[in-house]
């Protein structure tokens, strides 16, 4: 998600210099590769073949060598031919490929595109799934290393100013190309999944922390030798359900640790009497507490803890509970942005969309059927409550499908 203070009522974003490699990560060696691009909104162009490597073959299994499998199940066809999709890409995705964050200035960034190409991969639509992927390549791959610019604006020139990365889309855009590898059998998505895994599993990941693996929200801003109180993570980044997926093409790493270290956190991280996680955790200390210099909110980003722990099928009944009490009152139909050190409400997420969030955390906890009004998406709504009103029924018909049944 975006990184929130900089631009109002959505994501913060650091503007920081390129950072060296983070001494605590895990150092595979990878080639760097991608042409910069200008600031004019590209053609897209085919999917990238160059990389480091491509993963070594699977050996069968029960033998010694046997590479980790993918924990979870496969994202191909699960929205299948659904009428959401396609009023989605109608409203949502540029003929070129751009996924337009309506709420936002019309700006896109890469967690967008990775939500789009993960959607795509779910409905089966490969013409679109390549023309955005084509149109992130061509636009967000413009560092020098393997990982996409988080921000382009078609109002600037260049129309990305900031050059970090967000950790949580170049998940999103990696595991989006695994799965497209996976239904369609084209090497070369799984080749730049692979080119992306391993960058930020070497740059963002923190495996030899003392608290377990730690995601940096990106490249620079968060570590710490960037801030006082870091390193800072922020728990939305913890993409579960992707977690158990990139084994297939980044086996090197050991994902199934950073499914832990996400739980322990949000176990460790219930602030205030509301019990809820701020966006911005600290991490210095063996104590974690709200990051220094953030309101201590549980915001836009926070709302898609829950989303990712129910589309994984992880986490126990206690870690759903302060969710649960959150979003189970009168007001069902908004959702709270709230004050974690008084536990009240600041404001409220009002577009029905973001219903579909409790609707999706009581069908995994209690077989709760989604209502009738939720199985669908709804016209006129902003990018960011649309799309995560369409990733909650993905999350569902992968896992819980009884819960759409009529």
């Amino acid at each position: 998600m975006l990184l929130a203070a900089l631009l109002p009522l959505l994501a913060l974003r650091v503007q920081a210099q390129a950072p060296q490699p983070d001494p605590a990560a895990e150092p595979p060696q990878l080639t760097q590769a991608g042409p910069v691009q200008g600031g004019q909104e590209a053609t897209p162009v085919p999917p990238a073949t160059a990389v480091p490597s491509l993963p070594r073959p699977t050996p069968p299994a029960g033998s010694p060598g046997e590479a980790p499998r993918a924990a979870g199940p496969a994202l191909a066809g699960s929205l299948g031919d659904d009428p959401s999709w396609r009023a989605y890409r109608a409203r949502f995705v540029t003929e070129k490929g751009r996924i337009v964050d309506t709420a936002n200035g019309l700006i896109s960034h890469s967690e967008g595109q990775g939500y789009g190409m993960l959607l795509a991969v779910a409905a089966g639509d490969r013409a679109a799934f390549e023309r955005i992927w084509g149109w992130t390549r061509a636009n967000l791959m413009v560092r020098s290393d393997e990982l996409l610019a988080w921000r382009w604006a078609p109002d600037q020139r260049p129309a990305v100013a900031d050059m970090n990365n967000a950790t949580d889309g170049d998940i999103l855009v990696a595991w989006a190309l695994t799965e497209a590898a996976e239904a369609w059998g084209e090497p070369s998505y799984r080749t730049a999944a692979r080119r992306i895994a391993v960058e930020f599993g070497r740059k963002t990941i923190l495996f030899r922390d003392t608290h377990g693996p730690l995601v940096l929200p990106a490249v620079a801003g968060f570590a710490a030798r960037d801030r006082a109180d870091g390193p800072l993570v922020n728990l939305s980044y913890w993409v579960f359900p992707a977690f158990q997926r990139l084994g297939i093409v980044a086996p090197e790493y050991d994902w199934a640790s950073v499914i832990r270290s996400g739980v322990e956190i949000l176990r460790r991280s219930r602030f205030g009497p509301s019990s809820l996680p701020t966006e911005w955790i600290s991490a210095r200390d063996e104590a974690l507490r709200p990051a220094d210099g953030f309101p201590p909110l549980f915001s836009y980003n926070a709302i898609r803890i829950p989303l990712y722990l129910a589309w994984a099928g992880i986490g126990r009944p206690e870690d759903y509970a302060p969710f649960r009490t959150l979003w189970g009152g009168i007001d069902r139909e908004r959702l709270p942005i709230v004050d974690t050190g008084d536990g009240r409400p600041v404001e409220w997420l009002t577009e029905p969309g973001y219903t579909a969030l409790p609707a999706l955390v009581a069908c995994a906890q209690d077989g709760t059927p989604f209502p009738e009004g939720l199985r669908t998406i709804q016209d006129g709504q902003n990018y960011y409550p649309t799309t995560l009103h369409l990733l909650a029924l993905v999350a569902a018909r992968m896992r819980y499908p009884s819960c759409l049944r009529s």
